[in-house]
């Protein structure tokens, strides 16, 4: 069994990353499989329970956000002699690590220590959030220079990302585009690491609604680059059209809830939502629109489908992946398309009961077992081996 040390750059958040982070540990636990959690927290701590050891490292006041729930901690590499330790009584075969974080820099200082291999996963563009925001910041530019701003903050944080993620053996991403693009630019074989959903926590079972309104949907952060503004776009051009009879229920937080409260008519901003109020919120909604461009899965697009829910969402980023064209939603290539697509099973319900059906069908081939079954195929490749004895492969002890 490969030994695994995992150190994700989100855990405890409410964040894709933390999410697939907690269902990978799930899955080790399930298996009875020897895996190492090291990731940041509240206070520095560490449990052992059966096969699974977590270390929880608590970040100094020298800590700065980055976002809502991402932060990085200056002083972070304090904990690097302890951690060692742990991982050397551990004897991890491999060292995961996430995005270009603390904790991530931690594990990838820990796997040169021990000279153990090291795989990375790839779950943030970060490149395209750093130019989205940084046009963000200077709205009073001209909007050419704040394209060019935008361009130039996108390449060097691509570059800056690339030399980290050079760094492991074997990569991994959510969806063949990312991977191309990684192994083009790193040098390294990577291999597709996509989301699972659980069928039974979001189902069109938990529906509860009862009135007949058409609720449209959105779940994540409302922030810049998740492009959540163009919720009103898409409100404004419907009622210019003569459709009233909808809502847009919209769940998360983020730097645009005001905005969106102060201009949106025909919304309700629940903020965030967990277990079965996140279920329920899925499974009352009629469609789901996800207007980013930027998330390399979009795990939230899933558990749309499993809940019955069509979605609409953009050719941009890994959610194209996910959705069938014209089957389980649509995949729409400029803004007016999307709102066009939303407009559509707005007033189609017929096209919303055949969709939904299908989205829930094809939500069935997603399961976390599968994906994880893969990445463990994907450790074995990194790790180095000694030659065959007696017709058996060993693996090679972990230094």
């Amino acid at each position: 069994m490969v030994r695994t040390a995992f150190f994700p750059d989100s855990f405890l958040e409410v964040n894709g990353v933390a999410h697939t982070s907690r269902q990978l540990v799930d899955y080790a636990r399930r298996r009875n499989l020897p895996f190492l959690c090291v990731h940041a927290g509240p206070e520095t701590m560490n449990e052992t329970g059966g096969n699974l050891r977590r270390v929880q490292l608590k970040r100094s006041p020298a800590s700065f956000g980055l976002d809502r729930d991402l932060i990085f901690d200056l002083l972070y590499l304090r904990h690097l002699d302890h951690v060692i330790a742990e991982c050397r009584r551990f004897a991890p075969d491999v060292v995961h690590i996430t995005g270009p974080n603390d904790n991530g820099i931690l594990g990838a200082l820990v796997a040169h220590c021990l000279k153990t291999p090291l795989v990375a996963s790839w779950h943030t563009n970060l490149h395209e959030y750093s130019g989205r925001r940084a046009a963000g910041m200077l709205p009073f530019l001209p909007a050419v220079w704040r394209e060019q701003l935008a361009n130039q903050a996108e390449r060097h944080s691509l570059a800056a990302c690339v030399r980290y993620y050079r760094l492991g053996r074997v990569l991994f991403a959510p969806n063949p585009e990312l991977c191309r693009l990684l192994e083009r630019r790193c040098q390294r074989p990577c291999l597709p690491m996509p989301r699972g959903v659980d069928t039974e926590l979001f189902s069109p079972a938990h529906r509860q609604r009862t009135d007949n309104a058409v609720r449209i949907g959105y779940v994540g952060r409302l922030t810049v680059e998740k492009n959540i503004r163009f919720l009103a776009d898409i409100e404004q051009m419907m009622l210019a059209r003569g459709i009233g009879n909808f809502q847009f229920y919209i769940v998360g937080q983020g730097s645009d809830d005001a905005w969106l409260r102060e201009n949106m008519r025909h919304a309700k901003l629940a903020g965030v939502l967990h277990g079965d109020d996140l279920s329920r919120a899925y499974a009352n909604m009629d469609i789901f629109a996800f207007p980013s461009r930027t998330d390399t899965f979009g795990n939230v697009v899933l558990e749309a489908l499993a809940s019955g829910v069509p979605a609409v969402v953009t050719n941009g980023g890994g959610p194209k992946f996910i959705v069938r064209d014209g089957e389980t939603g649509f995949v729409t290539a400029t803004s007016f398309s999307f709102a066009q697509a939303v407009a559509q099973l707005t007033v189609d319900k017929e096209m919303r009961s055949r969709m939904g059906a299908a989205a829930r069908v094809h939500a069935f081939s997603a399961s976390w077992d599968s994906v994880f079954d893969r990445v463990y195929n994907g450790y074995q490749s990194a790790i180095p081996r000694l030659p065959a004895v007696h017709g058996q492969v060993v693996l090679r002890p972990a230094s």
